[in-house]
């Protein structure tokens, strides 16, 4: 591999990890990462509880400091936003924290531009911003924004908008702060990447938290009155509400930031992702992509969209190795995802039983819940685990798995290991030949993932197995 020189734009996960595997790699390379902020290799999946007061100062945030960064060899220009791509002059665009605008020369660039926080059509919305106390959160200039309304206006009462993860998450954290939180879902229950019935256990936790749900709820107007208090119109089953709060949080999910790569030139996928192969590279010459940007190559679906974090490392490293002449590739997601909502952990791999039906590759997808103990029950403290698996029911294939418990029940690490499985190609049957760890304070010697599994089974393939038998007799 020759010395080249790279850029990377943008300083979140996929930017900077694709800096530091050029730089890991290939240490004479020269290596320029461009930050559209002042924050590089921020945490934005920390905000929330930086804004509970868990996290207690935002530098900590920080995966690696500027100075450490910098200790690897690569430069970093902060404050500094990419403007324009010339693919066929191999020139970077940028205008500096100055104002002035100059080029940069690459060998090969990374694009990292990640994703921008969705604006729904609620009016008002676009008339109202941070100064009326109405805030979008996906960077830490909003964070910053949300912790000046906290500390200035010292707010009682707030409302959220979407009960995905950031708002789930911002639930708990205005919580703890002692705000009054209600909570707003258009979605029949909270957590929607989950099935409703998973959901409902988060929703209960929830209002056990004091937090007032409103689901199957729209939000359809947002107004400030003369008073400066913010007024929240509903609509539900026909239904119109108004309610008051201190503050507004819109968290309503993520669009890719995709306009500079469109305008080089760069082909745009599903959602308007930037379209790349397994390398990350793009349909430019010498131009890679990668992160929360581009679409998602999933190792059940194909071609989707999954803006995750740890999908962004993958392919931020998949695309700093190329970059330096490699070939290596983005090897798929299983949209493998854990939340912690209060003293509840939810988390999911692969697909519901759901989105199996509508990928339309030939599953039988069947599903089965079962709520096995975390550890042997005669250990004080076992908790039950709600684990719902999806299978083929065809094959015995294991096509997906959500899981909810206890924050003690080692959910996180009880979803790797069907994720593991995924990506593996491993039946449900076979979950059980797996030589788990076992004490009696911690598991079983059926671990709870391989209580679930015999239950699908149970349940399902066998069932299938004697209908077959049946019917050749």
């Amino acid at each position: 591999m020759s010395a080249r020189k790279i850029i990377a734009i943008g300083g979140s996960d996929a930017g900077i990890s694709a800096a530091l595997r050029a730089r890991e790699l290939d240490p004479t390379s020269e290596v320029t990462v461009v930050v559209a902020d002042a924050y590089p290799n921020f945490s934005i999946c920390g905000i929330p509880y930086y804004v509970s007061g868990e996290v207690t100062h935002w530098s900590n945030l920080a995966h690696r400091t500027a100075a450490d960064l910098a200790a690897t060899g690569m430069t970093v220009h902060t404050d500094t936003r990419a403007t324009a791509i010339d693919p066929a002059g191999h020139r970077l665009t940028v205008t500096g924290p100055d104002g002035a605008a100059r080029d940069l020369d690459y060998d090969v660039l990374v694009i990292g531009t990640g994703a921008v926080s969705v604006r729904p059509p609620i009016t008002g919305l676009d008339h109202l911003g941070p100064a009326d106390g109405v805030h979008l959160l996906h960077s830490m200039g909003d964070t910053f924004a949300v912790m000046n309304t906290l500390t200035t206006k010292d707010p009682k009462t707030a409302i959220i908008i979407g009960a995905g993860y950031i708002g789930l998450e911002m639930a708990e954290g205005l919580t703890a702060r002692g705000i009054t939180v209600t909570q707003i879902e258009a979605l029949p229950e909270v957590l929607p990447t989950v099935e409703p019935e998973l959901g409902a256990l988060v929703h209960d936790e929830l209002v056990r938290n004091r937090v007032d749900v409103r689901t199957h709820t729209l939000v359809t107007a947002v107004d400030r009155t003369d008073t400066g208090a913010l007024t929240v119109t509903t609509s539900s089953d026909g239904q119109s509400d108004h309610l008051t709060a201190d503050l507004v949080l819109v968290v309503v999910g993520v669009r890719p930031d995709t306009d500079l790569a469109a305008a080089a030139g760069a082909q745009l996928g599903i959602k308007n992702t930037i379209a790349v192969d397994e390398q990350m590279r793009t349909n430019l010459s010498d131009v890679f992509a990668a992160g929360d940007a581009v679409h998602t190559h999933h190792r059940q679906l194909g071609i989707t969209w999954l803006p995750l974090g740890t999908t962004a490392h993958k392919q931020g490293r998949v695309a700093g190795e190329n970059a330096l002449g490699g070939t290596a590739r983005y090897t798929g997601s299983l949209g493998t995802q854990v939340v912690k909502i209060f003293d509840l952990v939810a988390a999911r791999t692969g697909l519901k039983e759901t989105e199996a039906l509508a990928a339309d590759r030939g599953w039988v997808p069947v599903s089965t819940t079962s709520t096995p103990d975390d550890h042997k029950a005669y250990y004080p403290g076992a908790t039950p685990i709600s684990i719902r698996i999806t299978g083929d029911q065809n094959t015995g294939a294991l096509l997906g798995a959500q899981l909810i418990g206890h924050r003690t029940a080692e959910i996180s690490k009880r979803v790797d290991t069907y994720a593991t499985a995924l990506h593996h190609g491993m039946s449900v049957d076979a979950l059980s030949e797996l030589d788990l760890s076992y004490t009696p304070p911690l598991g079983s010697p059926w671990d709870a993932v391989q209580v679930a599994a015999q239950n699908w089974v149970r349940e399902h393939q066998l069932h299938h197995q004697r209908s077959v038998l049946s019917l050749n007799r």
